[in-house]
């Protein structure tokens, strides 16, 4: 958002005071003013702030102590960490480890931006995450204004079924470039003049190296089907969740992926005495081993 806008924007709504934890960017010179605070979410607080003559979003990550977010672990399993004394440390609860817990945390969306920018998903432009508080792209509607999230929107059918359409595709790239979302729903999703921007990553997750990874991705699919399916019922009856992360299971995945939103669940009951049978071989060839061993000895 550039000029008269901005100028008037200012004009109308004033600036607030400086927030402690912006300060530091206020006196580097990557910040000139706050003007208000957008939001106040479980793992951040979001200021616009005025950068120049553009006005950009500030999201001041809270530590760990002040963070509602629960399950936080399942959401770290399988980071990558800087090197191996800060995986010990992060392992061990030190002083030094909950620092690197806490910047692979906060450093783990602005990663998450620029991999799902580069994988053509629709994301806020990053600038720059220092001392805990990212810079970046403001997202704004048709007129200039902050962009509303998807849950203050409502649409017809043909709307909802177009929106979905968008988001399933945005969600394939996602898992493409190997990332999961792991909190995504309409109050995380904003609604632009070019359409739907997701927001809120860094609780994002490796698709491949998290246990829980398909179970987040189900309900990140599931929670946009829901949203939309308010307005076009029959979305209700499909079944992406599931038919992605099988095609994804099987190395077959792309952004270009035909879907149907059917799935045919594997009724293959399994041979649970053939599987006994299995690991009682197993226990007695040990043990004959074991036998053996003790009688060369």
């Amino acid at each position: 958002m550039r000029g008269d806008s901005l100028a008037r924007i200012n004009k109308v709504q004033g600036c607030m005071k400086i927030p402690n934890r912006i300060q530091p960017l206020v006196d580097d010179g990557l910040i000139d003013d706050v003007v208000r605070r957008l939001k106040s979410g479980k793992e951040a607080d979001v200021y616009t702030v005025l950068c120049g003559e553009e006005i950009r979003c500030a999201k001041v990550y809270k530590e760990a102590t002040q963070r509602s977010f629960k399950q936080a672990v399942q959401y770290q399993e399988g980071r990558k960490v800087r090197n191996s004394r800060s995986a010990r440390a992060m392992q061990k609860g030190s002083r030094f480890g909950r620092k690197q817990q806490e910047e692979t945390w906060q450093t783990a969306e602005v990663d998450a931006l620029f991999r799902l920018a580069n994988a053509g998903v629709r994301v806020p432009q990053p600038y720059i995450c220092l001392d805990g508080v990212l810079l970046m792209e403001l997202i704004t509607d048709s007129e200039g204004l902050v962009a509303p999230r998807l849950s203050d929107v409502t649409f017809t059918p043909e709307e909802a079924q177009e929106g979905h359409d968008i988001m399933i595709r945005n969600i394939v790239r996602m898992l493409c470039a190997g990332i999961v979302h792991g909190d995504l729903s309409e109050f995380n999703v904003l609604l632009d003049a070019q359409g739907p921007v997701i927001i809120d990553l860094p609780q994002a997750v490796d698709a491949s190296a998290n246990n829980h990874a398909e179970s987040m991705f189900e309900r990140d699919v599931n929670n946009m089907t829901d949203f939309y399916g308010q307005f076009a019922p029959e979305l209700l009856k499909t079944r992406y969740a599931k038919e992605i992360w099988a095609l994804y299971e099987e190395g077959k995945l792309t952004p270009e992926s035909v879907l149907t939103g059917d799935f045919a669940e594997d009724t293959h009951t399994a041979d649970v005495d053939s599987l006994l049978d299995e690991i009682t071989a197993a226990e007695d060839e040990y043990y004959d081993r074991q036998r053996a061993l003790k009688e060369r000895d």
